[in-house]
């Protein structure tokens, strides 16, 4: 599929240009700094000895950061310059966490086990081009009794321009998706928006709250619970400010417009 390989092209060139940005800090992880978020920490509480996919893991920072706290972790990306980049900082590090360089829908091809838990997290739906799929991959690598979570950007926050530095939000994007991708030519990225890469297009799928619970209940999930919050994982919009906790919201509409949701569901035995 030509989206999927513009898409790998992209993030290839971009990983080299990550591992060096401010936004990832890759020397201060290397001193014992987390890449998780509280929220994920807290909502999937203790991990220890635990067995954990992480799909689309991108080099591996949060992966090793849940090996840090006791999970056995099995992280997988598509771009292979992320996941040598991964192997290699686990390797460093001496930490225990295994690395697959697979495509999301063709990893039960790769991958033959059962998880405990099967994580993922902020901007990471957007780049599946099938969400009943990614169900049912879900489905397939946890084990009777097992919880997918999953922690990501909230899809109304997407409608919004994030290129319009005003007092206001201005409609964008859509909210549904029309089965066909939305195509961005962009040198930049959220991590570094001054480098200059080859690779510029890459292409996402938009998808609505209800299409993503639709997804795992299909697969034969069951929801736990679907959190919202009025804060994101990043500087999403030009205007945002951050907080204390590194949480990033609205400057004195502190609960306008969801920006982050959580979910969690279990497979029954």
């Amino acid at each position: 599929m030509r989206y999927l390989q513009a898409n790998r092209d992209h993030w290839d060139e971009l990983v080299p240009a990550h591992a060096r940005s401010a936004f990832y800090d890759v020397e201060s992880f290397r001193a014992g700094r987390t890449t998780l978020m509280p929220l994920e920490r807290k909502e999937l509480g203790d991990v220890g000895g635990k067995s954990m996919l992480h799909l689309q893991c991108h080099f591996g920072l949060d992966t090793i950061s849940w090996a840090r706290l006791g999970a056995r972790v099995t992280g997988a990306d598509f771009s292979p310059q992320a996941i040598r980049l991964a192997r290699s900082l686990s390797a460093e590090l001496d930490v225990s966490a295994r690395f697959v360089c697979a495509d999301l829908y063709e990893l039960p091809g790769v991958l033959d086990e059962l998880f405990d838990i099967v994580f993922t997290s902020y901007g990471v739906l957007s780049w599946l081009p099938d969400l009943a799929r990614w169900g049912q991959v879900i489905a397939h690598f946890l084990r009777p009794d097992g919880i997918f979570y999953i922690a990501e950007i909230h899809p109304f926050a997407c409608i919004f321009s994030d290129q319009v530095d005003t007092p206001n939000l201005q409609i964008h994007y859509p909210y549904f998706s029309s089965g066909e991708p939305l195509r961005f030519d962009e040198s930049g990225s959220y991590a570094t928006p001054d480098t200059q890469l080859e690779h510029t297009t890459m292409y996402e799928w938009p998808y609505p709250i209800g299409d993503i619970v639709s997804a795992l209940v299909a697969a034969g999930l069951q929801i736990d619970f679907l959190h919202e919050f009025p804060y994101a994982s990043y500087q999403m919009f030009p205007l945002l400010e951050q907080d204390e906790d590194g949480w990033w919201w609205l400057p004195g509409q502190k609960s306008l417009i969801p920006m982050t949701f959580s979910l969690q569901a279990h497979k029954a035995p």
